[in-house]
């Protein structure tokens, strides 16, 4: 049988960025704490795997039917974003007030993934149904971010809507999810119609 500390630096260890020095920090930490507080974590992962889920109208994570951002921005600009931890670099630079919408990747013809996988098709019927006046491509500025990019503003150039890029200053080859407030900030008011 499998020592109970060695599972659970495992388990910290399969999380992104961790080591094993770090996942061992992280068991003993557990360990040293009241057992209320190692219950009340343990709750914490539950609770997000059974009450998380997808908002319908955009793909953010969220714990109702339609995210707060949906509920409350104007549903005239949208600003489209690879995955949903792009919503939360976005959201920290205070300064956009429309909603999103999360493609779940990007177009990646090397890994057989197309337009087709990715959620291109509910953003246009989103587009249709709100009549939005400026879609803001927020994708990786790199290679496949850049064709997504540009191969959603190809279908939405005939329905009148104005497309834009965020402004160069975000490193190409970077994520989104890691570029600092003040370069994203500057990169969203300088963004330029493609």
């Amino acid at each position: 049988m499998q020592d109970p500390i060695e599972i659970l630096t495992e388990y910290f260890r399969s999380l992104p960025g961790v080591g094993k020095k770090t996942a061992q920090r992280y068991a003993f930490y557990i360990i040293e704490n009241s057992r209320e507080k190692a219950v009340n974590f343990a709750k914490a992962i539950v609770d997000v795997k059974d009450k998380v889920k997808l908002c319908k109208e955009c793909g953010n994570y969220t714990s109702s039917e339609v995210c707060s951002i949906c509920q409350t921005r104007n549903k005239k600009v949208i600003c489209v974003v690879q995955e949903p931890k792009d919503i939360i670099a976005m959201e920290k630079i205070k300064s956009f007030d429309g909603v999103y919408h999360v493609l779940f990747g990007c177009i990646k013809p090397l890994e057989n993934k197309g337009p087709n996988d990715i959620k291109i098709k509910e953003l246009l019927d989103r587009v249709n149904k709100n009549d939005v006046q400026e879609v803001i491509m927020a994708t990786n500025p790199d290679v496949e971010g850049e064709a997504t990019a540009m191969y959603i503003a190809k279908l939405l150039k005939p329905l009148g809507v104005k497309v834009t890029r965020l402004a160069q200053g975000i490193t190409i080859g970077s994520d989104i999810e890691f570029v600092d407030e003040v370069t994203l900030e500057k990169a969203l008011r300088s963004r330029q119609e493609i």
